[in-house]
């Protein structure tokens, strides 16, 4: 009880505030309870932050009408030419509907003033059309692009030979492997990285049964040492197509899939295609 006192006696010790007049009159003393200043001062902060969500608001508001008056512009304009589209396509109508070649003439309006340019619109169909049939030519060859371009594993194991110069497993000399080991059991289905058509399906020598895809832009792959081969020779293979089943034919010490990527003839590193999602 005896705090609560005290604190509402300070709460109301009067403080003196001084406004000393630039002219000659005598200074007026102001006396204002503490709590007064407190009070004052959170109303001022309220005041404050009250003024700026208006503000803030207010410019929102402007940003939406804006739009508002520029969509709304671009509304009208087109409702107009609709319109002015179906008036001249009632004038053709009634036109036409006159029958012979004589009376349309005769009826031809003299002035053409308010009429659709046409050969401007022509012009403006032309480049519209022109520029979609440029961004679907660009969006197609990107699509096969993508389609051509080897992506992710043909089957999921792990890598038990890398590319690059190793020691061959077989008779222990040094050699360049071109491609990848990725071991598996027997029997696992190996798919397509890319769409394409198999140029090879058959037996390779030390590569066992092999399957060669053509790919586009320059990409093969091959796919070799299998148990069983799925497709032949000319058919078309989408991405994630079973092509073959997985073994240890050829010159092979163990069940795995040899997987390899040419580019313009050339081998080069699936590492960095294993690793993009297909």
């Amino acid at each position: 009880m005896g705090r609560l006192r005290g604190f509402i006696r300070k709460a109301f010790t009067p403080v003196t505030i001084m406004l000393i007049p630039h002219s000659n009159s005598k200074p007026f003393n102001l006396k204002i309870p503490s709590i007064g200043i407190v009070f004052s001062a959170m109303l001022l902060i309220m005041g404050s932050f009250y003024l700026l969500s208006i503000a803030v608001r207010v410019g929102e508001y402007r940003m939406m009408k804006e739009k508002l008056d520029y969509y709304t512009g671009q509304f009208v304009e087109l409702k107009a030419t609709m319109n002015a589209l179906k008036r001249s396509e009632y004038e053709f109508r009634s036109l036409f509907s006159l029958g012979t070649k004589e009376r349309i003439l005769e009826n031809i309006p003299a002035s053409d003033s308010g009429s659709i340019d046409v050969e401007a619109l022509q012009g403006q169909i032309r480049n519209t059309v022109g520029t979609v049939k440029e961004i679907r030519e660009y969006l197609l060859l990107q699509r096969d692009i993508y389609k051509a371009t080897p992506r992710g594993w043909p089957v999921t194991g792990r890598i038990t030979s890398a590319y690059g110069p190793r020691e061959n497993p077989i008779n222990g000399g040094e050699d360049f492997h071109s491609g990848v080991d990725i071991s598996v059991e027997r029997g696992t289905p190996v798919r397509a990285t890319a769409d394409g058509v198999v140029s090879f399906s058959g037996w390779s020598g030390g590569s066992g049964n092999l399957v060669g895809l053509e790919h586009g832009f320059g990409y093969s792959t091959f796919y070799a040492h299998n148990k069983t081969l799925a497709v032949r020779v000319g058919q078309r293979i989408n991405r994630g197509d079973i092509i073959a089943y997985a073994g240890s034919t050829g010159s092979s010490t163990g069940s795995h899939s040899h997987y390899e990527i040419w580019k313009d003839g050339r081998h080069i590193n699936p590492k960095p295609f294993l690793d993009v999602r297909s």
